[in-house]
C-alpha cells in the first residue's frame, strides 16, 4: 500500500509524464507526499500534472538545452530536486536493413543520448546526499528481440549507463538505478498486443503468465527511489514477470 509520507518533502522529475509508466509513477509521487514536475512532449501532461497537484512542463527531452529547462522549472516550482526518472522514450524499431539512417538517429537519440544530456544536466542541481535517479531501460535492452535492432540497443545502453553513473555519483550520495520492463500495457503496446504471434512469442513465454501493468512499473520505480533502497546502487532490475528468468513454451 502506498504510504502517503513517504516522499513527503522530496521533489521528483519524471519524463514521458503524460500517460504510461510515466503517469503511474507521478501519480504515486504525489499519493505518498512528494511534489512532482511531469515532463512531457504531449501539451496534456499539463492538465493530468495539475490533476495530481503538480507542475507540467511541455517539451521534448532530444531538445538541446532541455536538461537545463527542466532542472530550472522545477527549481523555480519546488525549490529543489531529489529524484529523476528518467523514462521518455520511443519504439517503432525495424530490422537493421530495414533502418533508415533517420530512424537510427531518432531512436538512439531519444533513448539513450537525450537521457545523457537530461541528467547530465539535472544531476547538477540535485541533492547530496540522498539523490536518486531512475532509468527505464527496458526486457530488449538485456536479451536479444529481432526486429528491433536500435531501439534495443540504445536500451542496452540506457542499462550500461546506469551502471557507470552510478559508480561515478554513489560517492557523493546520489543513488543511480534502472528497471527493464517487459510487456507493460500502455499506448506504445497497444497495437502490438493486438497481434496474435506478438501473445505468442511476448505474453504467453512469460511465466507470470499476463501483461504487466504502469502502476506495477511504478511500485517498482519508487522503491528505488525512496530511502528504502539505501543500499541499492548499479541495479537493473527485470521488471518483466520473469521472462528474462525461465520463458514458458508459447501456447499451441
Amino acid at each position: 500500500m502506498p504510504d502517503p509520507t513517504r516522499f513527503q518533502g522530496k521533489v521528483a522529475i519524471v519524463t514521458g509524464a503524460a500517460r504510461g509508466i510515466g503517469a503511474a509513477c507521478a501519480r504515486r509521487f504525489a499519493s505518498e507526499g512528494g511534489s512532482v514536475l511531469c515532463v512531457d512532449l504531449l501539451e496534456e501532461v499539463k492538465d493530468f500534472a495539475a490533476s495530481i497537484g503538480g507542475v507540467g512542463l511541455c517539451l521534448s527531452v532530444a531538445e538541446r538545452g532541455a536538461g537545463e529547462r527542466i532542472a530550472q522549472a522545477a527549481l523555480t516550482a519546488f525549490g529543489r530536486i531529489d529524484i529523476l526518472v528518467n523514462n521518455a522514450g520511443v519504439g517503432g524499431s525495424k530490422r537493421l536493413e530495414l533502418s533508415s539512417d533517420e530512424l537510427i538517429d531518432r531512436i538512439i537519440d531519444i533513448d539513450l543520448s537525450a537521457m545523457l544530456r537530461v541528467t547530465r544536466d539535472v544531476m547538477a542541481h540535485m541533492t547530496r546526499p540522498g539523490g536518486r535517479i531512475v532509468n527505464v531501460s527496458s526486457l530488449f535492452g538485456l536479451v536479444g528481440y529481432p526486429g528491433t535492432t536500435a531501439y534495443s540497443a540504445a536500451k542496452g545502453g540506457v542499462a550500461h549507463f546506469t551502471r557507470q553513473l552510478a559508480g561515478e555519483l554513489a560517492p557523493e550520495g546520489i543513488l543511480v538505478n534502472a528497471v527493464a520492463p517487459g510487456v507493460v500495457a500502455t499506448s506504445m503496446t497497444e497495437d502490438f498486443l493486438k497481434n496474435e504471434r506478438y501473445q505468442r512469442l511476448m505474453v504467453q513465454p512469460t511465466p507470470v503468465g499476463r501483461v504487466g501493468t504502469p502502476e506495477e512499473q511504478a511500485a517498482v520505480i519508487c522503491f528505488l527511489a525512496s530511502d528504502e533502497a539505501s543500499f541499492v546502487a548499479g541495479a537493473v532490475i527485470p521488471t518483466d514477470g520473469g521472462y528474462t528468468a525461465a520463458r514458458h513454451l508459447p501456447n499451441d
